[in-house]
């Protein structure tokens, strides 16, 4: 029996491969290791192979593809239906192999190792940044012990360590004045380290045309845009403006039943860096406009809903804005911005 579509089911060792012919009957059941999956797939003809989006996923869709393969990465959390009983990595594969088949599934692109690179220098940012705030909280807590408290932010910080480091802790016992020494020590290398590779995001920034014309946009710089085009790739992808916000996770959960409409607040899924990026991008956006008293859509929001409604309906704003421009060209304009609050 020829086969057609493939289910491949991806581990760190051990891979499950499940294939059927063109009539959707079992023609292939088989358990593959990490060596040998390229060759398997080397002298199978042409064929659909569908992959649940995981760790390593955009990799073995890169060589599978080379091998002239059609591959197709489905999220996880739509494979999940379609597993009969129990779990096991030869269930799953049966599981992916039926859902890739649907026609109305839906696919994740796959990233090219270029995305995949300016990507992991935001993961590599972004968790400097939770370290780095880790210790800060714990400097501060442990010197609070001991009396000394500074102002939060930035400045709170550096006083705390000049502090520390300064002719009047001599009352501080020098079993602990080793300890935070250690800490303060781990917060400036992280600092450091945090600044460098930030320099080289905007190096890439500066070097990337659409990335540069999605920071005009307000509440959008290098970093929320050379996210921006590292993740999304293809705008194609998208069908609408809404299609894309709804992808990033930027609109109300739905409960609907019988006709009733209703609607909460945002839920968890989507892309969770880039739907943060937004936000907080938002949140600036609003402090400036109460600042300058700012009349318009965003300053009659602000009067009349909380200021996170606020700055989520100016996330998914500045979303659409993103997808428009990313689709048609050009830079983000103020003045047909006012004039429509939402690009469809």
């Amino acid at each position: 029996m020829e086969i057609t579509t493939i289910g491949l089911d991806i581990a760190k060792r051990v891979f499950q491969a499940h294939g059927v012919d063109a009539a959707g009957r079992a023609a292939l059941r088989r358990k593959l290791g990490r060596s040998e999956v390229l060759d398997f797939f080397r002298v199978l003809p042409p064929c659909v192979v569908g992959i649940e989006a995981c760790g390593t996923a955009h990799h073995w869709a890169r060589e599978i593809r080379a091998l002239g393969h059609e591959v197709r990465l489905i999220p996880a959390a739509y494979v999940k239906p379609y597993v009969k009983r129990g779990k096991t990595d030869a269930a799953d594969a049966e599981a992916i192999c039926e859902a890739v088949t649907r026609p109305t599934m839906r696919f994740v692109p796959v990233k090219t190792p270029e995305q995949q690179a300016v990507l992991v220098l935001h993961r590599t940012r972004d968790l400097l940044v939770c370290q780095r705030t880790m210790l800060v909280n714990a400097l501060r807590g442990h010197m609070a012990e001991f009396g000394i408290v500074a102002r939060q932010g930035v400045g709170g910080v550096s006083e705390l360590l000049a502090a520390l480091r300064g002719q009047g802790m001599a009352g501080l016992p020098s079993l602990a004045k080793e300890a935070l020494l250690g800490l303060a020590d781990e917060i400036e290398a992280i600092e450091r380290r945090a600044d460098e590779i930030e320099a080289a995001i905007l190096v890439w920034h500066k070097g990337t045309e659409a990335s540069r014309r999605l920071a005009t946009v307000p509440g959008i710089g290098p970093i929320t845009a050379s996210a921006l085009v590292a993740t999304v790739g293809e705008v194609s992808n998208f069908a609408s403006a809404r299609h894309f916000a709804a992808w990033i996770g930027l609109v109300p959960k739905q409960n609907s039943t019988g006709g009733k409409p209703r609607q909460g607040g945002i839920s968890k899924a989507g892309d969770r860096y880039l739907r943060r990026l937004l936000v907080l991008g938002a949140s600036t956006v609003i402090r400036h406009n109460r600042t300058k008293a700012g009349e318009g859509w965003l300053a009659s929001l602000i009067a009349r809903r909380p200021t996170m409604v606020a700055a989520v309906a100016q996330a998914n704003k500045a979303a659409r804005i993103v997808r428009a421009l990313l689709a048609y060209g050009g830079s983000y304009d103020p003045q047909r911005s006012a004039a429509r609050p939402a690009v469809a």
